[in-house]
């Protein structure tokens, strides 16, 4: 299958799908994280669409179709991370993880899981800043 870059709103889509597992439409709808007010049709479309792409695919149950994704999500998700490491943050990691804590909005769960991370993590390069 040849590579396809999904668009914001079809990473949103596969996101849900990755996080609540196979879904209906209406199930996407009423989980996109980016709480925008969408008709019903324009998802189903635009999982119909993604489809077609290769990034979903269906079963059924009963009449409705249950959407699942047909890609893996590190395939994904690494290159579009590494794009936005580079591009917004200059290449540099730690940058991404400076920017996330200025935010505030990082829960003490969250911090305890970043340590976890950190502390299992192994350099790729063994270059350092």
């Amino acid at each position: 299958m040849k590579s396809v870059k999904p668009s914001d709103l079809e990473m949103q889509v596969l996101s849900v799908l990755w996080d609540r597992g196979p879904s209906t439409a209406r199930e996407v709808l009423e989980a996109m994280p980016d709480g925008k007010k969408r008709a019903y049709t324009s998802v189903l479309s635009v999982m119909q669409v993604m489809e077609k792409k290769g990034l979903l695919k269906h079963t059924n149950r009963g009449v409705a179709h249950v959407y699942s994704p047909a890609v893996n999500k590190n395939k994904i998700i690494r290159p579009f991370v590494r794009k936005v490491v580079n591009e917004f943050f200059g290449g540099r990691p730690t940058a991404v993880m400076q920017a996330l804590l200025a935010d505030g909005q990082v829960t003490d769960h969250e911090l305890a899981e970043m340590r976890k991370l950190l502390d299992k993590a192994q350099p790729t390069t063994g270059k350092s800043e």
